[in-house]
């Protein structure tokens, strides 16, 4: 019969007797619900426990710290623990210098070290099948009374004083329907500990194998269900190896004690609209899914609205696609190198031929994407190169940038071509770019040519930087973004058929190559300056910033200095043949808690023009 001892009610001898194990009282009890919650212990020597309480506090989403024992009295578990397990059987890894020794069911034999040690409490995760339940899921528990599978990824936890090892996830497939029911119940159970680290491919996350897990039994994905990773206790395993320490002990994944210590990020039971989540699929090839909280996508649509209005009545609102907004900026917040593209010339007669609308949103979106540290560089026609290093240049002079970025060009030539661009050596499976957007970038038609929006082929004075888009369809892991107000750019071939029937000159002019996202603007440089503000939004939103750092390392206040400082000041447009779109614009820009206006230098900056010479 299973024998539970409430720890507080005893004396101390008798719980050094029973956690040293001399009584027949243990049994797993991974399983065990109610109001206590399971979790494992790791023993260290004392001059290590600063350290790793340090090390937890730093990575709270897979090591949450429950608490931990006094200097020498580490067999007396905080109090209203719980310890309930099957007598002889291992209860605990010994690890000396780094590594796993063996399995023990009584640590009695080292009852003289363990005077100078130290017990840390580390809580176990919420009740995933619990969650399923609540989102109307059938329960996954392995076969029988076996520990589900753990797996350890190629994300980094923040190391701290010795202490460092990857992160270690568990696995759960999700039919697609149901993903974003059981992440909000997930996160209404679990709180952070309850929200998922990944959605989609399980190589993303370094996991070449689901059939191999690091520990428990494999879960199968089942053909139409998408795998969903949340962080793991057992993550701690692989830092008690790190620190190398002569002999350090832990618990055996899924032999636990029961507590009822409180979580100090315990769940607040009802979610606010900053915390619930919004699930969003943003890739195919490979498969990937992004989430923000409801509040930060309802400002990204309600930008993306303002974005749309349609200052020359073309009737760029037929073309308009809902979310492409948002999910072209989950793409974005996702990748670490981002090309950019832009570039009209419509001014076929004067030089040089470019209108002004494109490369402002360019290096709007190129200075935001500085400020996130991200790796990005431009694009152009090698004809126009003089031109953009000069606007470059300014806008580094001025502090715009904060450092000057490559700018390429292209030529052309085959698919080969193309591929050899965009990937390092020429190696699909080593893409150089996450992601490709062309702001105002002139867009080849299905005849081959380019064409303004008068239907003049400009087609001598653009080079076939379509090529790499086309190619990047075909390259897993690199996204595409188009911004337009005409349907005649580069990415609006997403649009193409909208195009056609609604835009003059449509059947001639409209784009053939599509990008997998297409933002469409009354005027492009509003969409580059969109991509920036939802950058931010994304980033100070506490549910997509966890789901970014996969739950290890610390968040960013919202309203970072540094981020704040790079995003495009719309206070300095005044054009007054487009006074209500801006106007709309500021008092959503001016809701965001403190923060400062940007005062930029004396001068013309480029990110701040939003006037065109002419119609495209």
């Amino acid at each position: 019969m299973p024998f539970t001892l409430h720890l507080r009610s005893r004396l101390p001898s008798a719980i050094r007797s029973l956690i040293l194990q001399k009584k027949p009282n243990i049994r797993n009890i991974s399983s065990m619900a109610g109001e206590l919650r399971p979790a494992s212990l790791v023993v260290l020597p004392r001059s290590l426990a600063p350290a790793f309480e340090r090390f937890c506090q730093a990575n709270t989403g897979p090591l949450p710290l429950l608490g931990q024992s006094e200097p020498e009295k580490w067999m007396l578990p905080p109090q209203g623990a719980i310890s309930e397990t099957r007598m002889g059987h291992p209860q605990f890894w010994k690890y000396e210098f780094g590594a796993c020794t063996g399995s023990l069911a009584s640590l009695e034999q080292y009852s003289e070290q363990l005077k100078d040690m130290v017990a840390f409490f580390l809580g176990c995760s919420f009740s995933l099948e619990e969650a399923l339940e609540k989102a109307g899921l059938p329960r996954r528990d392995p076969a029988g009374h076996s520990q589900a599978g753990a797996y350890k990824t190629t994300v980094p936890c923040v190391t701290h004083a010795g202490f460092c090892c990857p992160l270690v996830v568990t696995m759960r497939p999700i039919p697609k329907d149901k993903l974003e029911g059981l992440v909000r119940a997930c996160c209404s159970l679990g709180g952070e500990q309850g929200q998922p680290v990944h959605i989609g491919d399980p190589e993303l996350l370094g996991i070449k194998e689901l059939s191999k897990p690091a520990y428990g039994d494999a879960m199968v994905c089942p053909p139409g269900e998408v795998p969903v990773f949340w962080p793991s206790p057992l993550t701690s395993l692989g830092a008690v190896s790190s620190c190398e320490t002569p002999l350090a002990f832990a618990s055996i994944p899924g032999c636990t004690v029961m507590t009822d210590l409180k979580d100090a990020k315990a769940p607040p039971g009802c979610l606010t609209p900053e915390r619930i989540p919004e699930v969003h699929h943003i890739s195919q090839d490979p498969l990937h899914y992004s989430i923000a909280s409801v509040s930060a996508s309802q400002k990204i649509r309600e930008l993306e609205s303002i974005i749309g209005i349609d200052p020359g009545n073309r009737g760029i609102g037929h073309l308009l696609c809902k979310d492409e907004l948002l999910k072209a900026s989950l793409s974005l917040s996702h990748a670490r190198s981002v090309l950019i593209t832009t570039g009209f010339p419509t001014h076929f007669n004067h030089e040089p031929p470019e209108e002004t609308d494109g490369p402002p949103g360019a290096i709007a979106l190129v200075a935001f994407l500085q400020a996130l540290e991200k790796e990005v560089a431009i694009i152009v026609d090698q004809r126009a190169w003089n031109l953009h290093q000069k606007i470059v240049e300014d806008a580094v002079e001025q502090g715009v940038l904060k450092t000057q970025i490559p700018i390429l060009t292209y030529q052309g030539g085959s698919v080969e071509a193309a591929q050899a661009f965009l990937c390092k050596d020429g190696d699909p499976q080593t893409p150089r770019f996450d992601h490709l957007v062309a702001i105002e970038r002139a867009g080849r038609a299905a005849d081959g040519n380019y064409y303004n929006a008068r239907k003049m082929n400009i087609k001598h004075l653009v080079d076939p930087i379509d090529d790499l888009f086309l190619a990047a369809k075909k390259i897993p892991g690199i996204s595409s973004t188009g911004v337009g107000d005409g349907g005649n750019e580069l990415g609006m071939g997403k649009v193409k058929e909208a195009v056609r029937r609604h835009i003059r000159h449509g059947d001639v002019i409209a784009c053939d190559v599509e990008a997998d996202f297409a933002v469409i603007a009354g005027v492009s440089n509003w969409g580059g300056y969109a991509l920036a503000c939802a950058l931010y939004i994304l980033y100070s939103c506490a549910v997509h910033s966890q789901y970014l750092r996969k739950a290890v390392g610390p968040s960013r206040a919202p309203g970072d200095q540094a981020w704040t400082q790079a995003l495009p000041s719309v206070i300095k447009v005044t054009n007054p043949s487009q006074p209500l779109a801006w106007k709309q614009l500021l008092p959503w820009m001016s809701s965001r808690p403190e923060v400062p206006s940007r005062k930029p230098r004396a001068g013309t900056l480029l990110p701040l023009k939003s006037q065109r010479q002419s119609q495209p």
